[in-house]
């Protein structure tokens, strides 16, 4: 049997042999090895979704913060450490390409794919009051500062520094007017203790989300390298499915919780996280020089992103729901999405 000889760092780095530059596997070692990190992955993934959401509406309480705000913030935030960490690793490694396809692909993730199967399970329910419009707002605004970034050609450092700004001084205004619903936090009897457990509980959770979308995603491109996908496709596609599984892992167990504020806090705020934090510090740590990623990126992925993010936001204001039809409708759209950018790009 052949030998798979060239292993990215990448992808393999918790399983390299230290000082070694090149590690060799038969295809079915590989593939043994992937699937072992895909399924401690996912166990990762339940568990620490299950103890984020539990601490995050706990402490809404506590802090005087709407759950809406906690799903913005800790949560939505929390749950995109896997594309930060994805990103910032694979610029350095000279791969922006999947970097930026990572975060493009996770924001059409999130809302096509993540939220759609979880409006199949159950309806997702918009309540403007909690101030889900800015949020929208927001979200659409840092979708076309990326898409004119892209379109200039280059991330530099003193844009990420910006975007990073941006983002914190929006955290903070979210704090500010911040207020709990009353409704809300009397429904739900307190999970744990006190806060100081709620709190040992959230870092937990996060980390196990965080660890657990890594194992996944390293083992995806594994798989994904057996059979010779290009590096900007895995980006959009395979990476940006598997760093958006916390989002799906928490927006599931809150929609059996009944917390659809949580759930599209969830999703707004990782989107807005994707692009103002994370390729904000990225670019930050390591400008994205022009010519370094893919132009399909800035002529398709993120046009599709932008239009997303509009339909995802009308349907909200107008309709204040998302259900199993439109849930449907998205994962197909999904689908056929990701078929088109494998269909034009295999073996280019």
């Amino acid at each position: 049997m052949g030998r798979w000889q060239e292993v990215n760092p990448l992808i393999f780095t918790p399983f390299s042999l230290r000082g070694s530059n090149m590690l060799e596997f038969t295809l079915i070692e590989g593939g043994i090895l992937a699937l072992g990190a895909m399924i401690a992955g996912l166990i990762l993934l339940v568990k620490g979704g299950d103890w984020t959401i539990e601490s995050a509406v706990y402490l809404a309480k506590h802090w005087g913060v709407s759950p809406m705000v906690i799903g913005f913030t800790i949560v939505g935030f929390g749950t995109s450490l896997p594309e930060l960490v994805v990103s910032v690793i694979a610029n350095f490694q000279g791969s922006p390409g999947i970097a930026l396809g990572n975060v493009v692909g996770s924001n059409i993730a999130n809302i096509l794919m993540i939220l759609a199967t979880v409006a199949i399970i159950s309806t997702v329910t918009a309540r403007p009051a909690n101030g889900m419009f800015r949020d929208l707002v927001m979200m659409i605004a840092a979708t076309v500062l990326l898409l004119v970034l892209l379109q200039y050609g280059e991330i530099g450092r003193m844009a990420g520094l910006v975007m990073v700004l941006i983002l914190a001084g929006y955290v903070f205004w979210q704090y500010r007017k911040a207020s709990v619903a009353e409704d809300e936090a009397d429904s739900h009897p307190p999970a744990f203790g006190s806060k100081g457990s709620a709190y040992m509980f959230l870092l937990a959770g996060l980390i196990c989300v965080a660890i657990g979308a890594e194992f996944l995603v390293r083992g995806s491109k594994v798989g994904a390298g057996i059979i010779g996908v290009p590096e900007a496709i895995i980006g959009l596609s395979i990476i940006a499915l598997g760093t958006s599984l916390p989002e799906l892992t928490t927006s599931i167990i809150a929609a059996r919780k009944g917390h659809s504020d949580i759930i599209l806090g969830n999703i707004i705020g990782s989107n807005v996280f994707n692009v103002l934090g994370i390729i904000g510090l990225t670019a930050v740590l390591k400008p994205i020089e022009r010519g370094s990623f893919e132009p399909q990126i800035a002529s398709f992925d993120i046009w599709v992103a932008l239009v997303v993010a509009l339909v995802f936001s009308l349907l909200l204001v107008v309709y204040k729901k998302v259900d199993r039809p439109v849930g449907l409708v998205f994962c197909t759209a999904y689908l056929a999405y990701n078929i088109y950018i494998y269909a034009a790009n295999m073996g280019s």
